[in-house]
């Protein structure tokens, strides 16, 4: 009776060890790992059309891929002929409107005692001292931005390689795990891909609508940067609770420039399409696809954030996807289903 205990026990050491070290691996190629799941899901945004266009047209992976990469790029030079002239006059507005606005602030922050004086905070910021570290951040900043360049250039590549052949990496995957378990695999791969695909369909249509409603209410109010304001609330889409919160400190910025009313218009404006979004038409058009749950998915959002910065804040959401399909198809109905 003693050996087989032994052999557990060294057994359940083995595995302890082994999944320590997997973690210690897992967490010094985090961005490894990070722009890999970052091309996955940039190669089911590409799937979808490609085969949704094999299926009509009968034409082989390759073609229908150039067609969907050049359909792509001419919708893109479309979009910016359209525009990105308005969007560039609008940027160089922002920069003019800036002082106006931060001197608003000022006396909004002059009026109200609990606020700290901006003109204050301001002139202290103008000081060598802190200027210093401002400098060695912008700096980090500039490398950072390097790097992300080199990483989404590096995750379009991988996407465009894995939609080329997506079966060939789906058969390595379903090679690597055990026999028995090799046709469940398969299956999971599916519905992760189906979960997936559906969640980023119904968050571009959710983003497009939203930007097309800023930016009509904001001309309607004629508040002035609306088609950068609507651009940048529509982005922010895709990061939900976090995203639309922080998009209308824009237009609630410049609105300020306007009138007391316009600001408190632009926030009912922003409220309505926010809410609007969040409880009808995500869930409307993610109906059939994946229900994620608002805790689970602020947590996600605060905990890779907090772990990975911007990229893992604009990851967690396809990734807490895909965990929820696999918490559902293996932890519920492989293990507590079965569970006596």
């Amino acid at each position: 009776m003693r050996q087989p205990s032994q052999g557990l026990s060294s057994r359940s050491l083995l595995g302890a060890l082994a999944l320590i070290v997997l973690g210690l691996l897992a967490w010094e190629l985090r961005w490894v790992l990070l722009v890999l799941f970052g091309a996955v899901v940039l190669a089911v945004a590409l799937d979808v059309p490609t085969t949704l266009l094999m299926r009509r047209t009968r034409l082989g992976r390759g073609p229908s891929l150039v067609i969907v990469l050049l359909a792509l790029v001419g919708i893109a030079l479309a979009l910016a002929q359209v525009l990105l002239p308005e969007l560039v006059e609008q940027v160089q507005q922002l920069g003019l409107l800036a002082p106006a606005v931060a001197r608003r602030l000022g006396e909004i922050s002059r009026q109200v005692s609990w606020l700290p004086d901006l003109n204050t905070s301001l002139a202290n910021l103008g000081s060598w001292d802190r200027l210093q570290p401002i400098g060695s951040q912008l700096l980090g900043l500039a490398g950072g931005a390097a790097n992300s360049t080199v990483q989404l250039l590096l995750m379009a590549l991988l996407a465009v390689l894995f939609s080329l052949d997506p079966g060939s990496h789906r058969k390595l995957i379903i090679a690597l795990t055990p026999s028995f378990w090799r046709r469940r695999m398969g299956f999971l791969l599916d519905e992760c891909r189906e979960a997936l695909g559906g969640w980023l369909a119904g968050m571009t249509l959710s983003a497009i609508t939203v930007f097309l409603l800023t930016w009509a209410g904001l001309a309607l109010l004629r508040v002035p940067l609306a088609l950068l304001s609507a651009l940048v609330c529509g982005l922010l889409t895709f990061v939900p609770t976090i995203g639309p919160t922080a998009a209308t400190l824009l237009p609630l910025s410049v609105a300020l420039l306007v009138s007391p009313a316009t600001v408190l218009q632009v926030l009912v404006l922003r409220l309505v399409l926010q809410n609007g979004e969040a409880f009808l038409l995500t869930p409307l058009l993610l109906r059939r696809t994946v229900n994620l749950l608002p805790t689970v998915a602020l947590m996600a959002q605060l905990s890779l954030g907090a772990l990975l910065g911007l990229p893992g804040l604009l990851l967690a959401l396809p990734l807490v996807v895909v965990l929820q399909v696999i918490c559902e198809q293996v932890v519920v109905r492989d293990v507590m289903d079965r569970w006596r």
